[in-house]
């Protein structure tokens, strides 16, 4: 992780000066909500950036429509099937495009300031390594490469030369807290939860939550996948996964706190007894326009936090009997090994099942547990030392996850 000791300082907050070259981008994701929301801060600054490539899923069509709009000079489609129709969308603008993982990572390779890794999933674990291994800056959304092979992103960071920046709002909010702090002072890192739509629930009410339910997220706007794994709290326990990696603390000073108002993001405890909070409206732009410009600020879009109107902040600790998905995730840190892989390979195809509608909120737990318990009882893999290795036990944890489906 960059730091932020020496970070030059502005007199005009929120501008870029006029004479100041364009930053150079690559965004990953281009499609999903944080793609969605990095096009509109470049909406603000037009003069401030330029897009050298786009990347999406399968989606042809959004994916066109987003590199015509931020001028790209690539587009990359994950999806081969969608080439004709990306191509097609594309005919006349002078926009290069490719299709298929190997397109997506050489949108990640391509020469530019920063790259913003917002794909979801293990799909994010390759173009992330491409980037890394390139010597990029990189804006980093995509949990599971720091939870499937955490030791492996920073150590391959390091050997490269590569940056990253925290772009999850959380980590983002403990980046910023952290200032030029001296680390061995440092005594915890707090994390906060909403507490998802779920957060007064019983235990029964929530086993019964149907998958619009679990989507009614009462703060964020984000993708299913995120959104699902929010109400469960199980989001929360791959955050402090890979808040483990990106700060390098032991997981012993790091925990959680549900916060409804989802204002206080991130924490950090010192030894002398002061905490320092970042702290804002429940909006991505925040984060990612800090990303964007570090350490420069600038306007992001966003609705400036009024204390005064919100008025009331409060704090609990979560409920790991009703919310037991939490629990599993700071199991599988604190057993460390191939664990974390196994926690949210199992993770994906259960939610995914549930989102198919062929399984039931709270078999989404009861699947990542028992495949967890099953890795535990047959040895755990190591460690993974990079992305093939992770990869691998990604695999076979899903093949032992979608066999619990049945």
């Amino acid at each position: 992780m960059t730091s932020g000791r020496d970070a030059p300082q502005h007199p005009h907050a929120g501008t870029i000066p006029d004479d100041a070259a364009p930053k150079t981008l690559v965004i990953l994701g281009a499609t999903g909500s944080i793609g969605r929301s990095t096009a509109q801060i470049l909406a603000l600054h037009p003069r401030a950036f330029t897009v050298a490539a786009v990347a999406g899923g399968r989606d042809a069509a959004a994916l066109a429509k987003t590199a015509i709009a931020l001028g790209a000079q690539f587009a990359a489609l994950a999806d081969p099937s969608g080439y004709a129709a990306l191509k097609a969308a594309l005919s006349g603008t002078g926009i290069a495009c490719a299709a298929g993982p190997e397109a997506v990572e050489e949108a990640a390779r391509r020469p530019c300031d920063l790259v913003v890794g917002a794909i979801a999933g293990t799909a994010g674990m390759r173009p992330t390594f491409s980037a890394i291994r390139a010597g990029r800056t990189i804006a980093l959304a995509n949990k599971e490469t720091l939870v499937c092979a955490g030791a492996a992103v920073m150590a391959a960071a390091e050997r490269h030369g590569a940056k990253l920046l925290p772009l999850d709002s959380e980590h983002n909010a403990i980046f910023q807290a952290l200032g030029d702090a001296d680390w061995s002072t440092i005594e915890r890192m707090t994390l906060t939860a909403s507490g998802g739509p779920f957060r007064d629930w019983s235990a029964e009410r929530i086993a019964s939550a149907t998958l619009d339910q679990a989507l009614a997220h009462p703060n964020w706007a984000m993708g299913p996948k995120v959104t699902i794994d929010s109400a469960g709290l199980i989001n929360k326990g791959l955050e402090v996964i890979e808040a483990h990696h990106l700060f390098g603390v032991p997981a012993e000073k790091l925990d959680v706190v549900v916060h409804p108002q989802s204002v206080v993001h991130g924490l950090v405890s010192f030894a002398d007894g002061s905490v320092t909070a970042g702290m804002a409206l429940p909006d991505m732009r925040v984060p990612i326009a800090h990303c964007l410009t570090y350490p420069r600020r600038i306007e992001s879009g966003a609705r400036k936090l009024d204390l005064a109107a919100v008025g009331t902040l409060t704090f609990e600790a979560p409920d790991l009997a009703r919310f037991p998905g939490l629990g599993v995730a700071l199991a599988a840190l604190k057993t460390g090994g191939g664990l974390p892989t196994v926690f949210n390979a199992a993770n994906e195809v259960a939610v995914e099942a549930f989102v198919a509608r062929r399984i039931g909120f709270s078999d989404i737990v009861r699947i990542v547990e028992a495949t967890c318990e099953a890795a535990v009882a047959e040895g755990l893999a190591p460690t993974p030392t990079d992305v093939d290795e992770a990869l691998a036990v990604d695999h076979v944890a899903r093949e032992r996850a979608a066999a619990l489906l049945h």
